[in-house]
């Protein structure tokens, strides 16, 4: 091999090499230090893509679990405002029951329906004041959807819950205002036609069910009485509602939980009209134990209500703990995609470091490899 200044090829290998031991020294200063496998796209192109479809399902999981949060945060409000008007109710009916017994005076029932108005007057507060940020929650019109997944599928992210049945506004309505009884002009008992003499009854919770009544055939009845006696001798009428005769020798019918009675004319019986019977009467001991019937199907309107809002609630609780485990194993696999393994690249890190330092020792070497030429000059 000749004696060349002008190239040296031996520096220009060692400078290569050095160059290239540079680089990787750099690059594993850059992930121990970030702590990061993947700094930019061209650390790993593939990776990436996936490692950021990783981080928004994961960053989707944690805004979710938030969204159920809230969701419980929510049920809760409405549920614990359910329980006062169950307790509420309770009293009423507790009242109810005192009213019932006639060793009370006058007084003492006027004593007893000031309180049972004052209570009332509360349950109307209660349904028109219940919100969750600005969100009426009991007044019959609050229906709700949560986001408690990461994705926009409106079937597997999203959970409904419906409030809409949930109405003491109304409830306080009925037990304020009450529902009048069904009152026919049965005059003359020996024009009704035989057939069902059916009477529409409205639940509490805006239902009907029917009380149906088999009358005979023409004639069968002398009086309205025997007619009225006839109709509570049959359990698919008497299980639901009563008839009597007023004072005019009409009939009324009233249904056992005080709901409203709807009956179209047909079969000699005449349509119903307002006879003025208020559902919360404590002024008499059968008004009393009509209350009773009342409240009784208010309570089991509202323990539905809220053991429907218990059962979400515990569905929501279950949607936190399942995104708990999503949103660890996500993480556990972006992390294996993404992150730096610092055993691994502190070897690597050191591997370069050595190089370069004994890169640097040989470049300097080879620069000197052709000082012998100044001994030719001499």
């Amino acid at each position: 091999m000749g004696m060349q200044v002008n190239t040296n090829i031996a520096a220009n290998n060692a400078y290569r090499n050095l160059a290239t031991t540079q680089n990787d020294l750099s690059k594993s200063l850059e992930k121990l230090s970030s702590g990061l496998r993947i700094n930019r796209a061209a650390d790993d192109a593939a990776g990436l893509t996936i490692s950021e479809g990783l981080k928004s399902q994961v960053g989707g999981l944690t805004v979710a679990s938030r969204n159920a949060q809230d969701a419980i945060s929510v049920i809760q409000t409405a549920e614990g405002s359910l329980n006062e008007v169950q307790s509420i109710l309770q009293r009423v009916r507790d009242l109810a029951v005192q009213a019932g017994n006639d060793s009370n005076n006058s007084d003492s029932r006027i004593a007893i329906q000031t309180e049972v108005t004052a209570l009332t007057d509360e349950l109307d507060r209660i349904g028109k004041s219940t919100n969750f940020n600005g969100r009426a929650l009991l007044d019959g019109t609050a229906s709700l959807s949560f986001q408690i997944g990461a994705n926009g599928n409106a079937v597997n992210d999203r959970i409904a819950v419906d409030l809409t049945g949930t109405d003491v506004d109304a409830l306080a309505a009925r037990l304020t205002t009450g529902v009048a009884g069904g009152k026919m002009d049965v005059l003359t008992p020996s024009t009704v036609a035989e057939g069902d003499q059916t009477f529409t009854i409205t639940n509490a919770d805006g239902s009907s069910s029917p009380a149906v009544a088999k009358l005979g055939a023409a004639g069968s009845y002398d009086t309205v009485q025997e007619l009225a006696t006839a109709m509570n001798a049959q359990e698919s009428f008497s299980s639901l509602a009563k008839a009597t005769v007023d004072s005019d020798n009409k009939l009324v019918v009233t249904a056992n939980n005080g709901g409203a009675i709807t009956h179209l004319a047909s079969n000699g019986i005449g349509e119903a009209t307002t006879t003025g019977v208020v559902d919360l009467d404590f002024t008499s001991a059968a008004g009393a134990a009509r209350a009773i019937g009342v409240i009784d199907t208010e309570l089991k309107a509202i323990s539905t209500s809220r053991a429907e809002l218990g059962a979400v609630q515990n569905r929501f609780e279950s949607v936190i703990k399942n995104l708990a485990v999503s949103k660890e194993n996500l993480t556990a696999a972006g992390s294996r995609i993404r992150d730096t393994d610092m055993a691994e690249e502190m070897v690597k890190y050191t591997r370069a470091n050595i190089l370069s330092q004994a890169g640097t020792a040989m470049l300097a070497q080879a620069n000197q490899s052709n000082s012998g030429v100044l001994q030719l000059l001499q």
